[in-house]
């Protein structure tokens, strides 16, 4: 937003053009990811209908936040969404996010109303998420879905640390420890208990 490069999406269309056979060959695709790649709406319809034209599969990784922007016809070129769900708390959400959880799970909701492919991605951060009500708010609500394929249960790691400390930015998690196995194993067996497919 502030300190990136700025790229047409007619550069990034002809780059993705000449890695298209490449990418078909071993069934690749184009996934878009951020940040919010919905806070840049026009760039991202535009590559994901240009990677559709190339046939390629096209994923999005999103919070689901600004999901009422998504209409119809960008929905359409999408194969599959990677939707961040950290918590089923909206105290506990607002608290990692700084956003309102109900415009995530009424965007979830919609895209189960169509049937839209989904991977829901649950970030496992000690002290934060592991709560096991939130795990099993998360596990309730999404269970019901069909159109949701998986829950990733994704733990937190430290090998982005130094993104944080090159921007001169306060990286809070500095002294979280990353989840232990058994930790792990109880919020997969959470989910599947629940009637998810968790990995």
């Amino acid at each position: 937003m502030k300190d990136g490069a700025l790229i047409p999406a007619g550069r990034v269309i002809r780059r993705l053009a000449g890695f298209a056979p490449a990418l078909s060959a071993l069934d690749g695709g184009v996934t878009i990811s951020g940040g919010e790649p919905l806070v840049q709406l026009a760039f991202t319809r535009r590559i994901f209908a240009a990677a559709k034209k190339l046939g390629l599969h096209t994923a999005i990784e999103t919070s689901g936040y600004l999901g009422h922007r998504m209409d119809d016809s960008y929905l359409a070129n999408l194969d599959l969404i990677l939707l961040d769900i950290k918590s089923s708390d909206p105290v506990t959400y607002r608290n990692l996010t700084g956003r309102k959880l109900a415009p995530s799970l009424r965007f979830a909701e919609r895209l189960a109303s169509i049937g839209k492919r989904v991977w829901v991605r649950f970030t496992l951060v000690p002290g934060c998420t592991d709560d096991p009500a939130n795990v099993d708010g998360i596990a309730k609500f999404v269970s019901p879905m069909r159109n949701v394929e998986w829950v990733e249960v994704q733990p937190l790691h430290q090998l982005g640390a130094f993104k944080w400390k090159a921007l001169n930015l306060n990286y809070e998690h500095a002294q979280t420890t990353i989840p232990l196995p058994g930790l792990i194993n109880r919020v997969l067996g959470q989910f599947r208990s629940a009637g998810c497919n968790a990995r």
